[in-house]
């Protein structure tokens, strides 16, 4: 039976990450590599070496999931890591997006999360791990990010809580919050909104990150935390009122909400 590793998000910044490191490691016979774009994907199998194994698929859609798990129902394997990586943020109002953009995001960042592990904890042995990227963002109420820090603080909690529920079966599930990071997520996140974030303070190497997780996982830990500022925007989140976090936001930001946007 052979010993394999799902990253979903997998074909560059986080998600490329954590196939490099996981790859390392010898008792893995295949990565399942999954993303939306095929040609990417082929690029890391040729970057990566054949251990690693693309699926071109858009975790948005639940019967394409669905599909997945007949695939993995046919090959007979067992997965010993789950990372669910894909997501996407948007920098913005929240009329600055349609509710088919709206309800995408929380399809992918939610929907994708929940349905690839329902999916795949059936193939998880003793010893398994599952491995959630919520953020930073998770911590508190983002104004001008509000839908995509919901859809974070949402896997934070799912994430912390399936941990306890899998301990009857020896898997644990491990919440990653990372702060900013040097990734491509925000050239699809900025859509030159009037009023978004602007101010990247603390930004992180991807590797760093998936680096830690992976061994936070391996510990069993139901939380990663990677760096200073981060842990410390952690304790502060839960030590101020989350209006007073919000107002600290905004000023970091330069957001004034009670301005509004010039017309064109």
């Amino acid at each position: 039976m052979k010993k394999i590793a799902i990253v979903t998000g997998a074909s560059t910044g986080l998600g490329r990450e954590f196939v490099r490191i996981i790859k390392e490691k010898k008792e893995i016979d295949e990565i399942w590599a999954i993303a939306r774009h095929r040609d990417k994907l082929d690029k890391l199998r040729r970057q990566m070496g054949p251990k690693v194994i693309p699926i071109s698929l858009d975790l948005s859609q639940a019967s394409l999931i669905e599909e997945l798990g007949h695939r993995l129902a046919q090959s007979g394997v067992e997965i010993r890591y789950l990372v669910n990586n894909a997501g996407y943020a948007k920098f913005c109002s929240y009329g600055d997006l349609s509710i088919a953009d709206s309800l995408n995001m929380i399809d992918l960042n939610i929907g994708g999360v929940v349905a690839m592990g329902l999916t795949c904890i059936p193939y998880m042995p003793v010893g398994s791990h599952i491995i959630n990227i919520a953020s930073q963002a998770a911590f508190q109420p983002l104004p001008y990010q509000n839908l995509y820090s919901s859809t974070k603080a949402f896997v934070r909690n799912y994430t912390r809580a399936l941990h306890v529920e899998l301990k009857d079966r020896g898997i644990s599930a491990t919440a990653v919050c990372p702060g900013w990071l040097k990734t491509d997520l925000y050239d699809r996140a900025d859509i030159g909104a009037a009023k978004a974030p602007r101010s990247f303070f603390g930004m992180t190497a991807p590797d760093k990150i998936a680096r830690k997780a992976v061994a936070d996982a391996d510990k069993g830990k139901d939380l990663s935390v990677y760096g200073l500022y981060v842990n410390f925007c952690h304790i502060g989140a839960k030590l101020l009122p989350q209006r007073v976090v919000m107002k600290i936001w905004l000023r970091q930001q330069h957001i004034d909400p009670y301005s509004r946007p010039s017309q064109q």
